[in-house]
Parts: C-alpha cells; structure tokens; sequence
C-alpha cells in the first residue's frame, strides 16, 4: 500500500471478538471459521486484544499463553484466499510472558509469523492489573508485508504519542491496534461509552499527526462485569473516522483503505516530513530529559510539569475525562468541581445503561454461567423492581420468577406493590411468608432478639430461600443492591449482597431512581420514600441520617479523591460529609470477602488469582 498506484486498496475487517473465557482451543477454532468466511472480502482480519483467551485472565495467564509459532502451528492450514491475520494472544516467549499481538500471513499448507508485537504499557490502576501477570515489550518497529509497510500496538500503547510517532518514522502507512477497553463512563452524549470517545481522539490524533491509517479492533463481552462494548474504529489519514462498528455484539466491521489517500494527505499537510525535519533536535532533547542535562539543567522530575513518561496527545490533556470514568461518573466527567446541589455529575445515558445492563445479564447468566433463568426477591421497592424489568427484558419474562418474602413487618403496601411490579413485567410471582421458620427460631432460642437483629436475621432468611428456589428452579439468583447502600454499609452481610451477579451494584439510589423512570417502572413505586420495610414508618434517611440525593453526590466526589476539607470548602454541609466519610470507611468490611490468615505462598486470593469467569 505505499501508493494509490503501485497497489491496489487494502480491504480490513476489525473482528469485533467474543472470546470464550480461557477456552483457547475453542477461540482457536473460532478464529479458523472467522478467517475462512471473511478472506474472500477482506485482505486483512484484524482480532482484538487477548483474542484468544479474554482478557482479565490475572494469574491463568500462564496456563493459557502460546509462542507465536505455535499460534500459527494452531491455526492450521489457511484456507483458499485467506486474510493475513492480527490475533491479540498472550504470550510465552523465552521463558518470559508478555500481552502480545502477532501478524500472520498464509503460505502454503500454514500461517507464517511476520511480526509480533509486544505490549509496552501495561496498566496497573483501577480496575486493570496488568504488570502483575505480564512483562512489558522493549521495541517498537514498522514491518514489511505483503501489502506494505505497517505497525502495530496493543491498546495503552495508543494512549502515549511516542509509539506511534516511531512506527510512522519508521515508515509505517497503517498502524493496527488490538484492544480491550471495558466500558467506562455512561454519562449522556455521543450514546457511547466515554472510553470509545476517548478512542476517537487518540485514533484521530495519530492518524492525522502523521498522515497515517489508523484502525482499532475491540473486544465485546462481559468478563466478571467488565464489560466490552466494541465499537471498533478506522481512521483515515486526514483525522476522519471512516467506520464504526456496533455495541455489544460481535461482528466483523468493514473499511477500504485507498493508498492515494496517503499520498493526497501528506502533499496537503506535510506534518512528517516536518517532523522528521525536527527530528535530530527533539531526539537530542528527548535524550537530555532521560539522562540528565549536560548543561546542569533540571532533571527529570526536578520540573513541576508532567512526568517523562506521561502522555502527549491533546486528547489526553484531561486524565479524569471520559477514559477512567465508571458508570457513575456523570456528564463533566474529570473537568466538573464539587458543587453541593449540582446532580448533573450523575446523570446517565440511561438507553445506553439499559442495553448494557440487559446484556450483562444475558451474558453472565446464559453466555458464562449455562443458566437460562434468574430468580429475584421482590420487595416492592424501587431496586428489586428494577432488577425485574432488566431481568425480563434480558432474558424473557418466562424465564425470571419473582419471589415476595414478606416477614410479620412487611406492610401490605410492599406486598401490593410488589404485584404491581410482577404484573407490569409479566414475570410468574410467588409469596413465600417467611414469619413462621423467623420466628421459630426466636421462640426457641432468642426471644430476648432485638430489632435490628430479627431484622437481619430476617434478610439472610430471605436470601436462604432465594438460594433454596434458585436450585429447584435451575436458576441463578439476581441481586438489587445499589451503589449507595452498597458504599454506606447500608444492607445485611451475607445477605443483600450474596447474589452472584447483580446489574445494579455500580448505580447510586438517585441513578437507579432515574432508570426506573426510564424503564416504566410504576410511579407509585419511584416516588416512595426508600424504606427497609422492617419498622413501620422508618425510612432509609430516617436510619442513615442523611437523604440519597446530598449522599450520592458526596459519595461521588470522595470517590474521585477529594477530601472531606476540600467537599467542605466547596459548600458541603462538613456534619453530612463527616457522616458519610465515616460511614464508608468503617464498612470497607462488608464489601470485601471473608478475611483470612496468609500462611502460604499460595493463599487463594493473594497468590492464587484467578477470575470468577475463568
């Protein structure tokens, strides 16, 4: 492709991949079958990112790594008219592991090896724990193929300018990314995740800086709720984004790169011939910022700007914008200030929400886990009612059941309203009054029981029989906590929490509140004040001292990392951010599991990583 002239356009599928968790003979296979259908339309197949194994893989990382040579050994013999292949795969290579993306090319009876790339940056923050299970690459550099000169990279690597102003230096014409971004930020706009805006910009920014293609192939599925979400991009020379695949399904999205767009690009705006101009200047000062000036100037890190290593592109100028938000990070994203009364940081692209919670749903309980059905309690409150419209909606009203539990201080009201819910979804209801085996218990044993004890011994009862249908019926049992109850240790341990998988957990109370509005959820039910419903006519601010709305967004800021001085500074009532920062923070317990003593080496969940999917 190093001309419109001298070859012809190049034909890319970006092969949105759903990898089956750890299972590389079966993604193998995968990649077969997707590579023959595709090589009579297209003259590259580009998979994503640990394509063949999925990408939270933690300490598996050993069980399931592969040299380059036996990933094009597996692949067996190509199929007539075969693609080259880029296939995401971690990777043994002497003795070392590494997060690797190799480029393959049929010849003959087999796939050859061209060139593979080894991942550079790997991010240890947040949710991602990279550096832990794999060992960074040394080198980046531009290859040779049968269409041309091209470059890879392996997802954070795009998020720093330098990789990808050496592999242009170097002559590459397309630079190929594999990636995995789990989606983050749901804040209304573009009706995307923020993390696919954020991949907007940085495809943009590289392509145009250098007069380069520029094409990303996501990964799509939900791994232990790290959900991804696709939306595969290209990006042409000039900046422009020339394809966009789908959210949250599979696909191979389809883009056509014309050489002579290269030629055209460059003649107009010539940025890398200015660079390359500049380039004996900026590598001396790039070498005087690692090692030291000569002249006795500052070293690195004597200057109060940014570090070496931090990166360059205008897109990223904003490290809380849009790329490491969560669910809940609101509309301002990382430019927003707390500003008490100020509820627009945590409102939602709530269509957006809706679809990826109902495929979180379908895909933990039928895709990961082989079940087809959910059971959830219904209490009629707001959060069990949500959880049931998502559930119905994900995987058909026939196939959740809903259970009320009511206990001697259930008012009739919850009862009603939890009918109202079942009818409103259609999902088959069953009452299981669980007074007598409560109470029993207390007759014989405890009679001198407190309320708040009765009123946990009630939940965990509930969540017993919960368990208890869930096995008669072959279901999985589907949780309703919220973020909020969640953060302030609001709910019963072993309890509230002990559902396997729950669509709500990352949603304050006032972001479900707006989600049930957007489901249909009955108003009967929204506006009513939250409430246990275990002491007639006490209700959940009643108990916490401090309504959802003011606590959601304090519990928003603090966890961005502002402190309670400066929430104070900013206008926070300083008695309700104290009571909230107290209540986070001596309930981390509750949201963690069992503490046990570390004796071994080999202690599950200190040494021994392994993700609840693999």
């Amino acid at each position: 492709m190093t001309s419109g002239i001298d070859r012809p356009p190049l034909r890319v599928g970006l092969a949105q991949f759903k990898p089956l968790k750890g299972e590389v003979p079966d993604n193998l296979r995968r990649i077969r079958e997707w590579a023959a259908g595709a090589g009579q339309e297209h003259d590259l197949l580009v998979f994503p990112e640990a394509a063949l194994t999925g990408y939270f893989l933690q300490g598996g990382v050993a069980e399931a790594s592969l040299t380059a040579e036996q990933l094009a050994q597996e692949l067996g013999e190509p199929a007539g008219g075969a693609p080259d292949l880029v296939v995401g795969f971690f990777e043994r290579r002497r003795h070392r592991l590494f997060n690797s993306a190799a480029w393959l090319t049929p010849d003959g009876d087999r796939f050859r090896v061209v060139h593979v790339h080894r991942k550079l940056f790997l991010p240890t923050y947040g949710i991602f724990d990279e550096a832990r299970f794999v060992e960074r690459g040394r080198e980046v550099s531009a290859f040779d193929t049968r269409f041309g000169r091209m470059g890879m990279l392996v997802c954070e690597d795009a998020w720093h300018s330098l990789p990808g102003t050496l592999l242009a230096l170097d002559g590459a014409e397309v630079v190929v990314i594999a990636s995995a971004s789990p989606a983050r930020g749901f804040a209304p706009g573009s009706g995307r995740p923020g993390n696919l805006d954020r991949w907007d910009a940085l495809a943009s920014s590289i392509a145009v800086e250098h007069g380069v293609f520029v094409v990303v192939s996501q990964l799509v599925g939900s791994e232990g709720g790290k959900l991804f979400p696709g939306g595969s991009i290209a990006a042409g020379p000039d900046g422009a984004i020339m394809t966009r695949g789908p959210l949250f399904q599979e696909e191979t999205v389809s883009v056509t790169l014309d050489g002579s767009e290269l030629d055209r690009v460059r003649a107009d705006t010539p940025l890398l011939s200015d660079l390359e101009l500049a380039l004996p200047h900026l590598a001396r000062a790039l070498v005087e910022r690692v090692h030291g000036r000569s002249d006795g100037g500052a070293r690195p890190g004597d200057h109060p700007s940014a570090p070496a290593d931090m990166a360059l592109h205008p897109s990223l100028a904003d490290p809380g914008q849009g790329g490491s938000a969560g669910a809940s990070g609101g509309g301002a994203g990382g430019r927003a200030r707390p500003r008490p009364g100020d509820a627009s940081v945590l409102e939602l692209d709530l269509e957006l929400v809706e679809r990826t919670l109902t495929g979180f749903i379908h895909e933990e309980v039928v895709g990961r886990r082989g079940f087809e059905r959910v059971v959830i309690g219904v209490s009629g409150g707001v959060d069990s009612a949500v959880s049931l419209f998502l559930a119905a909606k994900a995987l058909g009203a026939e196939n959740v059941f809903g259970f009320r539990l009511p206990y001697a201080t259930s008012s009739q009201e919850s009862l009603d309203h939890a009918t109202l819910v079942l009818e409103a979804t259609g999902v088959e209801g069953r009452t299981l009054d669980i007074t007598g085996p409560v109470d029993a218990y207390v007759e014989q044993h405890e009679p001198d029981l407190s309320p708040r004890r009765r009123g946990n011994l009630a939940a965990r009862f509930r969540a017993m029989t919960l368990f208890d249908q869930s096995a008669r019926l072959h279901a999985l049992p589907c949780g309703t906590g919220n973020k909020s109850e969640r953060l302030l240790g609001y709910f019963t341990w072993h309890a509230d929490d002990s559902p396997p998988i729950n669509p709500l957990g990352d949603l304050f109370k006032t972001q479900v509140w707006a989600l049930a509005r957007h489901l249909g959820v009955p108003e009967v039910i929204v506006e009513k004040p939250a409430s246990a419903d275990l002491v007639k006519g006490v209700h959940d601010e009643d108990e916490l001292g401090i309504g959802y709305p003011r606590a959601d967004l304090i519990l928003h800021w603090i966890l961005r990392g502002y402190s309670r001085d400066q929430l104070e500074r900013s206008g926070f009532d300083p008695g309700e951010v104290e009571l909230v920062w107290r209540r986070l923070s001596s309930t981390h317990w509750k949201r963690e599991l069992p503490t046990v003593a570390v004796l071994s080496e080999t202690a599950i969940g200190e040494f021994y990583l392994r993700p609840v999917d693999f």
